[in-house]
Order: structure tokens, then C-alpha cells, then sequence
């Protein structure tokens, strides 16, 4: 497995650390961030189109505005378009 680092929250602190990873041979994106507080999850579940609650081995993020760029970094290493 090839797990290949791409950022760290740029604010990071001892307490939170944001962190955004791709792994190539699946094209996946791996995400570490702050779980979903109750009331999002539940917000989240009542507007999903499936109109059901999450499956329970899947969990909701919350992602910080200011690690969109590394996303978008990561996205863009995994889409063979823009190699």
C-alpha cells in the first residue's frame, strides 16, 4: 500500500490536526478531521437523498474551509486528466 501524505491543517495545533492523504492504487482520498457533532449528523441524515441515516461503519466530517486547497490538491493528483 501506497499511502502518499499531502497536508497538514496549516493551523495545526497539539489538539487537531486536519490532515489530508491520497492513496494511488485505490484513487482514494483519506481524510482525517473533526467528527460531526450530533445535530449535524442529524441535519446531514434528514437531507441525504436516501432519506435514511448513515450506515454505522461510515461517519460524517467536518472539514475546515482552509484545507479545501490541500483537497484540491489531492483530487488533482489522483485524476490521470490533469497529470
Amino acid at each position: 500500500m501506497t499511502i502518499r501524505f499531502v497536508e497538514i491543517d496549516p493551523e495545526t495545533d497539539e489538539d487537531g490536526c486536519p490532515t489530508v492523504w491520497v492513496d494511488p492504487e485505490a484513487g482514494d482520498l483519506l481524510v482525517q478531521s473533526y467528527a460531526a457533532d450530533e445535530e449535524t449528523t442529524a441535519a446531514c441524515d434528514s437531507t441525504s437523498p436516501a432519506r435514511s441515516p448513515k450506515p454505522p461503519e461510515e461517519t460524517i466530517i467536518r472539514i475546515p474551509q482552509r484545507m479545501i486547497p490541500a483537497l484540491r490538491r489531492a483530487c488533482d493528483e489522483l485524476d490521470p486528466g490533469v497529470r
